[in-house]
């Protein structure tokens, strides 16, 4: 198997009794529904998802569906994962900012197709359960935050490349502004139950923007996207 992407990666591979269910994955949930970057594909049959969601979810976790991860938050489908991965064109040395680390598995993901990976997590729980199994894993080129993920992460712009793990009303400026020219923005935009995919690509002057397909995320919480309901975290 070819290495996926990011040179800085050292995502630590062990052979387990998942291996042939992310082969089955990819055979049956990616590939045939268009994911076609080896990258990609590489990098989803190295990552084992199982291990970021719960135990009694382990076979569970290559089917193409969402799980739980505790604190009303999930795990994307795995096919979810892999089209945004693919959609951001990545070429293995980028910038990238994730905003929403979730169980982490997308930052393992990408820690395999770019360069550096800096991701905001506003749930200090959350954030330090993946940040303890991303250094498991030997994720060494992922940095988390916890903080308001509308807001980006400022001290660090401009970024290759930003992927939002979260459906927000609008799309939050801070996000464009902190892209780099040419830099590529995914997000699910839209209403609580529904959303369409967006990708914004920076431009000298203004930016263009695509939908690529519809999408169902839980909610962007933050200044720039929903607001907390009261009495919940």
């Amino acid at each position: 198997m070819r290495k996926a992407g990011g040179a800085q990666a050292a995502l630590r591979i062990k052979r387990d009794i998942y291996e042939r269910s992310r082969r089955h994955m990819l055979d049956t949930q990616l590939i045939p529904r268009g994911i076609s970057s080896r990258a990609v594909l590489d990098a989803m049959l190295a990552v084992p998802r199982h291990l970021f969601v719960d135990e009694a979810l382990h076979s569970q976790a290559y089917s193409d569906y969402p799980l739980p991860i505790g604190e009303r938050q999930t795990i994307s489908q795995p096919y979810m994962v892999a089209f945004m991965a693919e959609s951001l064109g990545l070429a293995g040395t980028e910038r990238v900012l994730e905003i929403g680390t979730g169980s982490g598995y997308q930052a393992a993901v990408l820690s395999l197709l770019a360069g550096k990976v800096y991701s905001v997590e506003r749930i200090s729980k959350i954030a330090d359960r993946a940040r303890k199994l991303l250094d498991s894993l030997l994720c060494r080129n992922v940095v988390i935050r916890v903080g308001d993920g509308t807001m980006g992460w400022p001290d660090e712009a401009p970024f290759d490349a930003i992927i939002v793990a979260a459906g927000s009303p609008e799309v939050p400026r801070a996000l464009v502004d902190q892209m780099k020219p040419g830099g590529r923005l995914i997000i699910p935009v839209g209403g609580e139950e529904s959303q369409k995919l967006l990708r914004i690509t920076r431009k000298a002057g203004g930016a263009a923007t695509e939908t690529l397909g519809a999408c169902r995320f839980v909610k962007l919480i933050g200044k720039a996207g929903w607001q907390e309901e009261k009495g919940r975290a």
